[in-house]
Formats: structure tokens, sequence, C-alpha cells
């Protein structure tokens, strides 16, 4: 069976930004990186998983706003000089921002990092009735 995965023009945008970004990395040095981020859709829940090694929980700010979950941070740099051969890992401040395919309950969101990956779950929100008297 084919999977169908729809994106806002938000999430392309993003998309296209992180692929310039890296298409162009090694002459223009951006202001924020983006790590490598998945979304997917679960039973009850949207889920957002940012690969972010070497940090630790409290050096993440997550926000919700509307249909977006913007992951910030910045990821520090040691401080000793090096000669690279390769350099491929990104230091500094890092954003990624996803638009949501639909309305969650922000109350009952989670966030964990564990083993280098910020997991989001974002239960879907409830859908509110509203009952009409005849």
């Amino acid at each position: 069976m084919t999977t169908v995965i729809r994106k806002s023009e938000a999430s392309v945008l993003v998309d296209r930004r992180r692929d310039l970004v890296h298409a162009v990395s090694w002459t223009v040095r951006a202001s924020a990186w983006s790590p490598p981020t998945d979304v997917y859709e679960a039973e009850h829940a949207y889920i957002v998983r940012v690969e972010l090694a070497g940090m630790r929980e409290s050096d993440f700010e997550i926000t919700l706003e509307d249909e977006f979950l913007q992951i910030s941070g910045i990821r520090p740099d040691v401080s000793e000089r090096r000669a690279y051969q390769q350099m491929e890992i990104r230091f500094g401040r890092f954003s990624s921002t996803v638009g949501l395919p639909g309305p969650v309950d922000a109350d009952a969101s989670r966030a964990e990092y564990k083993d280098g990956f910020l997991t989001v779950n974002l239960p879907k929100a409830k859908p509110n009735f509203i009952e009409v008297e005849e």
C-alpha cells in the first residue's frame, strides 16, 4: 500500500530552506542550522523526532504556536583549536519548525530526550461537537 504524506505550505518552505542551507553550507554560514527531523502520525498523536546528539534535555526550547511546533537551542562546540580534515557535525544555534497536520492537545503534550533523539508526543485534540437543539 502506498503511503501518502501531506505537507503544509509552511513545511515545504522549511524543507526548501533546509535543503538550500545544506547545499551551500560550505560557502555560507547560516545563523541557525536545522537538525534532521521526522514527523509522523500515530493513532492518537503526532510525533516529532529530532536527531540532536550531545545535548541535555534542558538545552531545548519547544514552542507550540497555532499549527506549528518549533524546537530550538544551542549545541555548544568544544573550545579547543582543531585542524579539521572533515567537518560535518554542526554546532551553535539550531532551529526546526514543523507544521502539524491537525489540532493537538497542548496541555497533554510531552517531550523526552534519549539516546541523542528528542521526541515530542503531541496528542490529537478531541473534536468539539456542538449539540444543536431542535
